[in-house]
């Protein structure tokens, strides 16, 4: 299937980082759709259950710090799963750097096959190879793409996992814009073009 036709989610998680003792975990996550190989502007966005005395690794970017009387009543991860399913069985995901992504919907749906799955830190480095740095921030600024990110996201900035997944969405829009990449399909782009 041409990449073009398909529905895709693109998503991203914020987590509190790893800290001796405790797993990582997710407390935000962003899902952005994609259709026609373009974003829509249609997303989800979900705060997560983060229990009030489990500390952040001192390292861990986000916001998380403001919201924790937020965090601390939201629902847990398997909660949230009846609203995260529409918007993840049956369709490509993607994610810039997918093995966090990945890691979090496995312990959110053990039993659920996902994906192809779509890394839009791959995509980048074979559409911009000369770019030092592949970072999510460099490669928008790069494309261009800053400033669309921001009208989606008014108020947002990196490390808002809606924002970076606007930001994912439109690395993959911009992408699919390429001369030549107009019927690439969606195997292609999960094995990163090779």
């Amino acid at each position: 299937m041409k990449a073009r036709d398909a529905i895709l989610t693109v998503l991203d998680f914020e987590s509190t980082g790893a800290v001796r003792g405790h797993v990582d975990e997710p407390w935000q996550v962003g899902m952005v759709e994609m259709r026609n190989g373009r974003v829509t502007g249609r997303f989800h966005e979900s705060w997560l259950r983060v229990a009030p005395d489990r500390p952040f690794n001192p390292y861990a970017p986000g916001r998380h710090a403001e919201i924790r009387n937020l965090l601390a009543g939201a629902p847990a991860m398997p909660e949230r799963w009846p609203t995260w399913r529409p918007w993840l069985e049956g369709r490509a995901l993607a994610a810039h750097n997918i093995g966090t992504e990945k890691k979090f919907l496995r312990r959110a749906a053990p039993m659920h096959v996902l994906g192809p799955w779509i890394d839009t830190l791959q995509l980048a480095r074979h559409a911009r190879p000369d770019l030092k740095g592949h970072s999510l921030s460099e490669v928008c600024e790069a494309m261009g793409l800053t400033d669309r990110t921001r009208e989606f996201c008014p108020g947002r900035s990196w490390h808002d996992a809606l924002y970076d997944a606007f930001a994912s969405a439109l690395i993959l829009e911009h992408c699919l814009d390429l001369p030549g990449w107009e019927n690439v399909t969606l195997d292609a782009l999960s094995r990163g073009l090779r």
